[in-house]
């Protein structure tokens, strides 16, 4: 409860974010309980019956039986708020306040729709994109924070993987499974029940609690999507998934091998793996989970790796793009942090255009519509070793697997008998890539 002076204070500084007048109980009661909705979805607020739009105090006497009628609509919301009328004296005349604090259980829906504060106004969210986002920007609804009723994670846990998370991020197994994830936030701490982002992370079979949880990936031949030459889904955990994209992409990317007399041989891929690894986390960690029908692609071409993630930039980072980082999902997000698998919180686009750089390649291209995507060019042509250029010398020799190519079926044609690993001795190559 407020005090007098703090109710004349606030009315003196007008209607606004967080204080709204009316004059009188509306005839439509419901009303109240639509700006009650909005305050709560907001900061939380005032609501001061008794007092005109120019905010002059004119008073306001309100029945048992309207009060009644007030707190019923008001219960209607749902979840149920907490909130407090009762009246006070100022200037002579009684004014009534509802005082509404800030929901702790976003979204709040009024009759079927959210409404929420925009300056002095509550303004009902039509679509669902307008929900979901502006949610997203107040923090409060995350996809990966919502309870997973039916899943019990300690018996799904997927020891392997869990076992892999304890040792790369350094947490002592002095103590039983069920204290780790307590103490990693990995409960809702309303209903008790493990979030849906640590059956993501850490379940053994997380896809079938939520089909969307998968990672699409595509070679094709040529620079469309026309032929395919393989196509493989990876399942598992968040960082299963992770890891199996990024075992395929090193696998389906060319890669030459420098041969140096003075040291071992030094293999590099045609595009930075670093920068590969950063597109994958920022797509698991900031996808649209609550598209169900759609999943993470990644497509491999002859002239580029596109990596698209369901669900465009949030507003607030849209316009701060390569400068603000506001995750979908950060429990996740947070996860892959304690794996040292992110460098720095909105560092990734930065970080992915001077890994480009650094590898004498063009700029990363980004789609902000619709859907998120990222496009690393390739070398145009044969990928090229530098090194050969540097001298004339055999002290440093650069193998090109593009290239060798021919040299291999030259190979072939000569000694149809001969094996993989004698192939790979030959012409200086690894006998993966002879493969």
């Amino acid at each position: 409860m407020i005090t007098a002076d703090r109710i004349q204070y606030l009315i003196r500084q007008g209607e606004g974010y967080k204080v709204d007048f009316k004059s009188a109980v509306p005839a439509k009661v419901r009303e109240l309980s639509e700006e009650v909705c909005s305050f709560a979805n907001a900061g939380g607020g005032f609501i001061f019956i008794g007092v005109d739009d120019k905010g002059k105090i004119i008073g306001c006497n309100i029945t048992n039986s309207k009060r009644s009628a007030i707190s019923d609509t008001i219960t209607e919301i749902s979840p149920q708020i907490d909130f407090e009328m009762y009246s006070a004296d100022i200037e002579g005349k009684t004014v009534w306040v509802i005082d509404i604090p800030e929901g702790k259980d976003k979204p709040y829906i009024c009759g079927g729709s959210v409404f929420v504060r925009q300056g002095p106004n509550a303004q009902k969210l039509r679509t669902r994109n307008e929900m979901l986002d502006f949610f997203r920007e107040c923090n409060s609804v995350h996809y990966d924070a919502t309870p997973a009723y039916n899943v019990d994670l300690l018996q799904e846990i997927d020891k392997e993987c869990f076992d892999t998370f304890c040792r790369i991020a350094k947490i002592s197994r002095s103590i039983d499974d069920a204290q780790i994830l307590e103490n990693l936030g990995c409960f809702d701490e309303r209903t008790g029940k493990p979030k849906a982002g640590a059956v993501m992370f850490f379940a053994s079979h997380p896809e079938v609690h939520y089909p969307q949880c998968w990672v699409h990936c595509v070679l094709f031949k040529g620079t469309n999507n026309v032929f395919i030459i393989d196509d493989k889904r990876m399942y598992g955990t968040v960082y299963q998934q992770y890891k199996q994209t990024i075992d395929w992409l090193m696998q389906k990317i060319e890669m030459r091998v420098i041969v140096d007399d003075a040291g071992p041989h030094k293999e590099v891929f045609e595009l930075p793996i670093d920068a590969l690894r950063e597109a994958m986390i920022n797509a698991l960690s900031h996808r649209d989970y609550y598209e169900s029908g759609a999943t993470i692609v990644v497509a491999v071409y002859d002239d580029r790796v596109e990596i698209s993630n369901p669900g465009g930039l949030l507003p607030q980072v849209a316009e701060n793009f390569g400068h603000k980082s506001l995750s979908r999902n950060p429990f996740i997000f947070s996860l892959f942090t304690r794996m040292q698998l992110v460098e720095k919180v909105g560092s990734g686009i930065p970080r992915m255009i001077g890994l480009m750089k650094e590898s004498g390649l063009n700029e990363p291209i980004f789609s902000k519509d619709g859907i998120f995507s990222i496009s690393f060019p390739k070398t145009i042509g044969k990928f090229v070793d530098a090194t050969t250029e540097k001298n004339d010398s055999n002290d440093n020799v650069g193998v090109n697997v593009g290239i060798n190519e021919q040299q291999l079926l030259d190979l072939i044609a000569k000694e149809p008998t001969i094996t993989a690993p004698e192939a790979a001795k030959i012409l200086n190559l690894s006998v993966r890539q002879v493969e």
